[in-house]
Order: C-alpha cells, then sequence, then structure tokens
C-alpha cells in the first residue's frame, strides 16, 4: 500500500465544524503495516523516491519531449499575459524562472519535472491523483506528455480567438468584395475548435472528447429530438434550432436560451398519450367508480357514460377501419407481389389507394367535450373531476385560475422576453406527459378582467373552442398544438361573471346543493368514517346516530356543500377522543360511553345556531304556511305567511326584510282578491271596495333573516282569503307557486329543498303549480311517499283543496273567471 507524506501549512475557515486543511505534498511513501488503527492511524512507512527499478525503461526521447513539451507551454503561457481579457496567463518574470528551472532538468529528473508540471497543467483532479499514482517514471512521463499537448493545443486555438476577436483589422486586410465572409467564417472555425473548452483550454463535460464520460451535449439533444416523435411543423422547428445551436457559443446568453426552448419541444407531449381500453364492462365500472365517490350528482354522471359510450362506439368503428387498412397497405407497398408489373395494374392500384383514403376519412376523430360544473362551494365539483379522470384511466392536471390577470399565464411569454416560459396549458401538458389528460380548470368564473396585461378570459377562447383547439398557439411555442383530445372539466361558483362568448363554448351542468337526506347519507357513508379515523379512534369507539347527523346538518350548518358539516362532525369525534384518552390514562375505560346523543351537542358544539321552523298544531284565519328554499342552497324549510287586519284607510304595510319581488307578489295578490271580492263572497256588490276603511299588515318571521322572490304569491293569496272571509287554512297544508293577475299559478324553484323541508316540519299535504310535475320526479322515494302532493294550475283550484267543503258564490263560474283589469 502506498501513500504520500503532505505538511500542514494553513487552516481555513472560522467555524469548527467548517475547518480546511492547506497541505502541501513532500513525496510518495510505502505503507509497510499499520500500528494502531483508532481513533486515528499509525503506521510504519518507509520513503518512495523516483530512482533504481522505477527508472527503467525510460527512453531519452520521452524524457526530451517532456522536456520540450514543458517549455513550449511556459512560453505560451508567458505570451497569453500580453493578449486582452485572457483568462490563463502568468507573470513574464515567474514564467522566466521557470523555464531556467526546466532546462536545468536532467534525465535522472524526469520524474520529478512530471510531478511538477503536473501542477502547473491545469487539468482535473483526477488527472492528478492517477499522475501521483503512477509509480513507473517511463507511465507517468508518457501520461504528462498527454496532458501538455492537450493544454498547449487548447491554450494556442484559445490565443488565437481572443487576439483575432480583440484586434481591428487594417481595411487593406479585408476583401473589398465580401469584407465580412473571410471574418466570420475563421471566427465560426475557431469557435468550433474551442467548444466544449474550459477557461484554460482542457475540454470540457460536453466536448465529444474519446476519453470523456459524459455525453456530448447537442447528440442528447439530437437523441431527444428523434425520440420525441414530434410533428412534422414541430420536427422542422427543433431541427432548425439544432443547428443554429451548433454554431453558437456556449458562453452566449442565446446558447441557453436556445437550449432551453428546444427541451421544451421534446417533452411535451406532442402524440403520446394513454391509451383508452374500453371494454364491454368500461360503463359498469365508471358507473360504480363515480358512485362510490360522490352520492347524487345524477345529471353530471348520466353525461359522463354519455361520453364514455361514444368514445366506446367510435373506438369500435375505428378498430374495424384500422384492421381493413392493415389488409390493403401491404398490397400498396410492394406492387411486385404478384408478378411483374403490366400496364393493366396501374389502375388497379389507383383504385387501391382510393379506397385506403375513403377508409382512413371515416375514421371517427375523438373531439372531448368541455363541460363547466356551476354550483355552489363545497358541492364536490372539484373531486369529481378526479373521480372522472380515475373512472376514464387517465392522468389528471388541476390548473387553478382564481385570480389569473394576465393572459401571458394563459398562453405563455414570447421567446424575445427574458425568462420567458410557456403558458399553463402548456406546463400542465408537460407535466402529464400525454395529450389526452383530464384538465381541471378550476374557478373560471373568478379569471381576471380585460387590464393592462390583456384579458385572460380572452385567452382562453381558443383553448376552450373544440373547433379552434386542435391548433392552439402557446406565445412562447409559436406551434400549433393540438388540445381536441384533452377532456376540459371547468368549476365555477356562479355564471355571471363568466364572459358570454367564453360560457357560449361550454356545456354548462348546473349542480344544485345537497339536501338534507343526501348530506346525511354523505356523512354516514364518507365524513363520519373519515373523522374517525384522522381523529385516532376505532368504528366501535364512538357512534353518531342519524337523529345526530341530522340535527348537525339542520341546527348547525346552513350551507350547499358538506365541508362545514365535516368540521363540525370532526369536532365531535375530538370531543370523543379527548373522553376516551382521559379514561385510558386513568384506567377507567368501563367508564367510557362511545354513544353521542342529541343532548349531549349542545355541550360540544354550543347552542344551536339555526332554529327549524316546525308546522303549527291549530290553525288561525291570516295565517298560512308557505315554502322556501335558502340561498345557500341545498336546503329548505316552511315559511309563515301572517296577515292581520286594521281599521284604516286601505294601507298595506309590509314586514320582515322582504325584497321587491317579494313585496310586488303581495301586491298581485291582492289585487286579485279585490278584482274577485264578489264572486269570493267577500262582498255584496261586485263595485264594492273590500278594503274600504281598512288597512293590512302582512308580515314574515325570522325578520332578520332577507327574504324575496316571487314563489309566496300564492300563499299571500290565500292568506288574504283566509283573513277575509274568516276561514282557517288547515296548519298541515303548505303551499308554493307564483300567482298572476288572471289568478293563474306558475311554476317556481327549489322544489326539491322545499319538500324535503316541509317533510321535515312536519307537514303532510303540499301545493304546488301543474308546471312543476317535471320536478318531482326527481325527489327521493321517502319524499314522496312522505307527502301527499297536489297540483294546481289556478288560485280557484287552490281554494278548492285547501277548503274543500266549502262553498264560493262565483265557483260555478271557474272557467270564464278571468281578472277584469
Amino acid at each position: 500500500m502506498y501513500g504520500a507524506v503532505a505538511k500542514i501549512s494553513g487552516v481555513q475557515g472560522r467555524k469548527q465544524e467548517d475547518l480546511a486543511l492547506i497541505v502541501e505534498g513532500v513525496r510518495r511513501l510505502r505503507i509497510d503495516r499499520f500500528v494502531q488503527m483508532r481513533p486515528y492511524f499509525v503506521a510504519e512507512c518507509a520513503p518512495l523516491d523516483d530512482g533504481g527499478d522505477l527508472y527503467q525503461g525510460l527512453p531519452q526521447s520521452s524524457f526530451d519531449r517532456l522536456k520540450e513539451l514543458s517549455l513550449e507551454l511556459l512560453g505560451v503561457i508567458r505570451m497569453m499575459a500580453f493578449v486582452p481579457r485572457s483568462a490563463t496567463s502568468m507573470s513574464p518574470l515567474l514564467t522566466r524562472r521557470l523555464e531556467l528551472y526546466v532546462s536545468k532538468k536532467e534525465s535522472k529528473d524526469a520524474g520529478v519535472l512530471a510531478d511538477f508540471m503536473t501542477n502547473i497543467i491545469d487539468t482535473t483532479l483526477e488527472d492528478k491523483l492517477r499522475v501521483l499514482a503512477l509509480l513507473d517514471v517511463p507511465e507517468r512521463v508518457d501520461y504528462v506528455i498527454q496532458l501538455l499537448v492537450h493544454q498547449i493545443d487548447g491554450l494556442k486555438n484559445n490565443n488565437k480567438i481572443t487576439i483575432m476577436t480583440t484586434r481591428i483589422l487594417p481595411k487593406d486586410s479585408v476583401n473589398r468584395n465580401d469584407p465580412r465572409r473571410d471574418r466570420e467564417s475563421l471566427l465560426r472555425k475557431a469557435i468550433g475548435d474551442l467548444t466544449g473548452l474550459n477557461s484554460a483550454g482542457l475540454a470540457g463535460p460536453g466536448s465529444g472528447d474519446s476519453g470523456s464520460d459524459e455525453p456530448n451535449e447537442l447528440e442528447e439533444l439530437k437523441k431527444k429530438i428523434e425520440e420525441a416523435k414530434l410533428t412534422p411543423e414541430a420536427q422542422k422547428i427543433a431541427d432548425r434550432e439544432l443547428k443554429r445551436l451548433q454554431k453558437m457559443n456556449p458562453a452566449q446568453a442565446e446558447y441557453g436560451v436556445c437550449r432551453t426552448y428546444i427541451e421544451t419541444l421534446t417533452e411535451i407531449p406532442w402524440t403520446a398519450g394513454t391509451e383508452d381500453h374500453l371494454g364491454p364492462k368500461t360503463l359498469q365500472r365508471a358507473r360504480k367508480q363515480l358512485d362510490d365517490d360522490h352520492y347524487g350528482l345524477e345529471k353530471i354522471k348520466k353525461r359522463l357514460l354519455e361520453y364514455l359510450a361514444v368514445l366506446r362506439l367510435k373506438q369500435a368503428v375505428n378498430d374495424d377501419l384500422d384492421a381493413q387498412i392493415a389488409k390493403l397497405e401491404p398490397r400498396l407497398s410492394d406492387p411486385d407481389r404478384n408478378g411483374p408489373s403490366t400496364k393493366s395494374q396501374p389502375p388497379e392500384r389507383d383504385d387501391r389507394s382510393v379506397n385506403l383514403q375513403i377508409l382512413q376519412s371515416k375514421r371517427r376523430v375523438d373531439k372531448s367535450p368541455i363541460l363547466l360544473l356551476v354550483g355552489p362551494p363545497g358541492t364536490g365539483k372539484t373531486s369529481l373531476a378526479k373521480s372522472v379522470a380515475t373512472s376514464l384511466g387517465r392522468r389528471f392536471h388541476r390548473i387553478s385560475l382564481g385570480g389569473v390577470r394576465d393572459e401571458a399565464e394563459i398562453r405563455g411569454h414570447r421567446r424575445t422576453y427574458v425568462a420567458a416560459m410557456p403558458g399553463l396549458i402548456v406546463s400542465g401538458l408537460r407535466k402529464v406527459g400525454v395529450n389526452n389528460p383530464v384538465f381541471l380548470l378550476d374557478e373560471i368564473d373568478k379569471v381576471g378582467g380585460s387590464n393592462f396585461h390583456g384579458d385572460p378570459s380572452a385567452a382562453m377562447l381558443e383553448v376552450l373552442d373544440p373547433e379552434q383547439n386542435h391548433a392552439f398557439s402557446d406565445h412562447y411555442l409559436n406551434i400549433p398544438l393540438d388540445l381536441s383530445k384533452v377532456l376540459f372539466i371547468a368549476t365555477a361558483n356562479t355564471l355571471d361573471t363568466i364572459p358570454p362568448p367564453l360560457l357560449d363554448r361550454m356545456e354548462t351542468i348546473a349542480l344544485s346543493g345537497y339536501t338534507t337526506l343526501e348530506k346525511r347519507h354523505i356523512a354516514n357513508q364518507h365524513l363520519v368514517p373519515k373523522q374517525i379515523m384522522s381523529n385516532g379512534l376505532a368504528p366501535d369507539q364512538i357512534n353518531l346516530s342519524d337523529d345526530v347527523v341530522d340535527t348537525i346538518i339542520a341546527s348547525y350548518t346552513r350551507e350547499s356543500g358538506v365541508r362545514n358539516l365535516e368540521r363540525e362532525i370532526g369536532s365531535v369525534c375530538r370531543y370523543k377522543a379527548v373522553e376516551y384518552a382521559d379514561c385510558k390514562d386513568t384506567s377507567t375505560l368501563d367508564k367510557y360511553n362511545g354513544e353521542v346523543a342529541v343532548d349531549d351537542l349542545e355541550e360540544i358544539l354550543g347552542i344551536e345556531r339555526f332554529e327549524e321552523e316546525l308546522a303549527e298544531k291549530k290553525s288561525v284565519p291570516g295565517v298560512v304556511t308557505g315554502l322556501v328554499a335558502y340561498s345557500t342552497g341545498g336546503q329548505g324549510s316552511i315559511l309563515f305567511i301572517e296577515v292581520a287586519d286594521m281599521p284604516g284607510s286601505g294601507r298595506v304595510q309590509l314586514t320582515g326584510k322582504l325584497g321587491d319581488v317579494l313585496k310586488e307578489s303581495v301586491e298581485v295578490a291582492l289585487t286579485w282578491v279585490k278584482a274577485h271580492s264578489f264572486e269570493l263572497g267577500l262582498t255584496g256588490d261586485s263595485n264594492e271596495d273590500i278594503m274600504k276603511n281598512r288597512s293590512v299588515h302582512v308580515h314574515c318571521p325570522s325578520g332578520a333573516i332577507p327574504k324575496d322572490g316571487p314563489s309566496a304569491g300564492l300563499a299571500h293569496t290565500i292568506a288574504l282569503i283566509s283573513l277575509f272571509s274568516g276561514k282557517a287554512v288547515p296548519p298541515e297544508t303548505a303551499m308554493t307557486g307564483e300567482v298572476s293577475l288572471r289568478g293563474r299559478v306558475m311554476p317556481v324553484g327549489g322544489i326539491k329543498e322545499k319538500l324535503i323541508g316541509a317533510l321535515r316540519a312536519g307537514v303532510k299535504i303540499v301545493l304546488l303549480p301543474n308546471n312543476n310535475r317535471k320536478d318531482v320526479k326527481d325527489l327521493p322515494q321517502e319524499v314522496k311517499d312522505g307527502l301527499e302532493i297536489v297540483h294546481v294550475g289556478h288560485i280557484w283550484e287552490a281554494m278548492r283543496h285547501v277548503w274543500s267543503d266549502a262553498h264560493w258564490p262565483g265557483e260555478q263560474h271557474l272557467a270564464s273567471i278571468e281578472s277584469r283589469l
């Protein structure tokens, strides 16, 4: 075993952990044996000098060559001191002294001279260690000669190009016919010779030298281009940029820009895509995946299954066409297959070519739909897109568009800008690596409008247009990119902030909020098990009954989604986790009760935040039970309409924080009652005003909550008739619907939420407009079985169902009665 003797000449660094020793090599040595291994090495060593057997076989010519090259290197270094901006230079006085030192060396000092010149040569640490390890002097001299030749050639070329680029050429030395061609050709040749050289003139990692372990950078780029399977236009651009790159000096700033652009082109999946394996069980598997991940949301599930069915049918047609094309192509590629060509064969060959073109034109092109999911927060729009990607077997990528105000974030920056980069769409494709992923454009309604940075929403027009996105142009790439195979799913909370041209390009699917029944199912199937696991409990250590879940939904959350519901369930689980941990620490687990009762919720979650309305037990004239759907979505309830009269001059007073539309519905209802007061038996003469010497006050309880909408028109009308006639409305009967001046009952929205709220409040009979029959079909079976739903088309029909035993003077003229206004 061999080593080296070194002398410590200094210590660098101030911190104790970052100290570095500066050592100076003295001589080689031979290790005979180790005396001590720990805590540090102690060994018996013997000096190893260059002499004796180590010099055997050293030709005089080798030593002369070493000495000649050493003097030549020192001369080149001395001359480079006079070249401006030279990276490798040394003081002329010092180099002169070194030349004298080398010239005095004799052949017996060949090993010492080789070691000395290795310190002057600007080479790698590996080369210096190899010289140190070469004990045989002839081998050491030969290796140092190779290093010297390489160093001298590099410095000479570097010296030549430096002088050429810094000195001013005389006018007479330039060819007047072509003054720039000679100079550019010389520069190009010199740059080509120096490609890959470091500051000292030695070959760098990308030089392509046969002894280098690093592959050539340009060869790597060329290989990437070949493997990327680019489109013809992209291939043309990539080849052109690669040729430009080969002519550039790596020190130029444009070199890095051009290289980055080529790498970006090769990383984009121009033709690579996920293969869709659509078999007989595809629809069944996708339906099960969607049902397991999300409860309800039947509209979006139906649309996605339709897309899968169409995709499968197109694939079946394309498979048949591909089989026919595969049979026809070999016959076209081998015209002499059936014998030597004759004059009668070209027409047949032309017919086969036409048939091949016809078959290729019949292939079905896959244009993915562009879906827009609109709904309140927390209804599962984002997670639904992930389930779609899973059911399709495609890769998923989410792009958050909330707050994007710069058009360049969508289309990318032009290459002329500093630090230019592609847009979000191209960057997403680079990340997923396929050309047919599922892209989620989250919060598209919150994209910034037109400003001095451009209009991001206008930039999305080309992305989301099925007729244009097959040739999407990113400013950075400046090459058409096919986005037609990407399945775009956008999400939004409202349509009001989306520009009409952008909205027109998407297929809108509205997602309503979850009902109480749906929330209960989601909580039992997903939220409760998730929170039990995340809070360190076992399923048998806590039990939340349906009554507890329903109370949390109705009294502690009022939202369209389930985010707050999940937080409240998590609070209950954490409360029981603390209780269980205390019992476990005190060894009193027998006293622990994992059952959560409804009465415990006030202690765990505090007092109830929302109070649920319940149907009245007694009926009072002038009081009618209406139906309301909360603006948060997903929930509904009953709303009492209270009407009272008093002596006055026909004034109508409205209270309960009513909106303008609701106030107008009260005016319409009062007008209809006044116009038909004689037919209703409320006045003795058709010209008598029922409001004469009377004022009316209409109130809706829960005055702190804003209320608006036309759906209480029917309830207001029945309440006024009940007040003026003295006939009470049964408390278990509720109603909703807009009324016109002719007495017609028109459809309203939120039927699903209203009827679920009515069932929960104890209502038995519900009056709905005739045109809302279609909404009843989507109701849960539990609601259909628990309510008697009556459809009415006119106020007279509603009165007949409310007061079935009452007689109205004008009822026999029901078909001919219209408003006289």
